[in-house]
């Protein structure tokens, strides 16, 4: 690799210190490269966290600073590029991240030297409906979580696999995500760990009013559907669609999500030979 891309979170890297001590590293070596600088709430609604149209077009590497959220935000962005993206944590151990501050160098000489994998990580497509028209569209590599927007308020949920009926929840939300995202929200909320080179689509029920809902693993060919269901009393519900965490959808009674396999995906650097289950042995050992 030549020529590389640094996207910063600032709040983690104030004085940008690690990342021109990158920058300066991979130029002292005949590299180029490029520094952005995070602008997340500046963009005007025309990017998440990555203003795509700033990378030049021969980059080969997008170095991300800042941890695993940073980086599925920028994800989202650089997803149309299809550049592989190499995560630097700057925080507390993380799986998307793989490479600490300490170990940035050897990192980067393995970048420089072609000495590396690339692992490729299915992202989901959702799509919301009002009165059968597209709303909004938008795309998740972690999840996207269909809630409810009021406090101390139980939502029904509707759910169906290829347009056919599935079951109906009383819960506060309903987790969608992706085997990536499984060792995000999905944990929290008593969902199943899946490795992340799967490909598969997983639903996890957030705070159901039932004792016998259980997370549900599906194929990755499978078109999953959630419709908000009415409120007490048959009065209108309101709830809302969130892709990562980020982007945000207002939802009504009646209104549907449906949600499948991306036709996007996002490729991921692997410098280190330390796999999926040391990573969640060290995780766990963390908590």
């Amino acid at each position: 690799m030549n020529c590389f891309y640094i996207i910063t979170n600032s709040v983690k890297d104030k004085e940008l210190l690690v990342t021109h001590k990158i920058s300066n590293y991979l130029k002292e070596h005949g590299k180029s490269c490029v520094i952005q600088q995070s602008d997340h709430a500046n963009n005007n609604g025309s990017f998440h966290y990555t203003d795509v149209s700033q990378i030049p077009e021969n980059v080969d590497c997008v170095i991300v600073l800042g941890g695993d959220g940073t980086l599925l935000q920028a994800a989202r962005d650089v997803v149309d590029r299809q550049l592989p993206l190499c995560g630097i944590n700057l925080g507390t151990l993380g799986y998307l991240a793989e490479i600490d501050e300490y170990s940035v160098y050897p990192a980067l000489d393995h970048l420089m030297g072609d000495d590396y994998e690339i692992e490729r990580r299915m992202m989901l497509c959702g799509s919301v409906y009002h009165n059968g028209e597209l709303l909004e569209q938008d795309i998740a590599l972690n999840d996207i979580v269909i809630s409810r927007e009021r406090s101390l308020c139980v939502v029904k949920f509707h759910n169906y696999v290829n347009d056919e009926f599935l079951n109906s929840y009383n819960a506060d939300g309903i987790i969608i995500a992706t085997p990536t995202g499984s060792t995000g929200y999905s944990l929290s909320a008593g969902g199943p760990i899946i490795s992340p080179d799967a490909s598969m689509i997983l639903m996890t029920p957030l705070a159901p009013h039932t004792l016998n809902t259980r997370s549900i693993v599906f194929s990755d060919n499978d078109k999953i559907t959630v419709e908000i269901g009415p409120g007490r009393d048959e009065m209108i519900e309101r709830g809302m669609a969130a892709f990562d965490g980020d982007t945000t959808v207002p939802m009504v009674t009646g209104d549907r999500i449906v949600i499948e396999k991306s036709t996007k995906d996002t490729s991921i650097i692997k410098i280190n030979n330390v796999s999926f289950l040391e990573t969640l042995r060290k995780k766990m050992n963390n908590s």
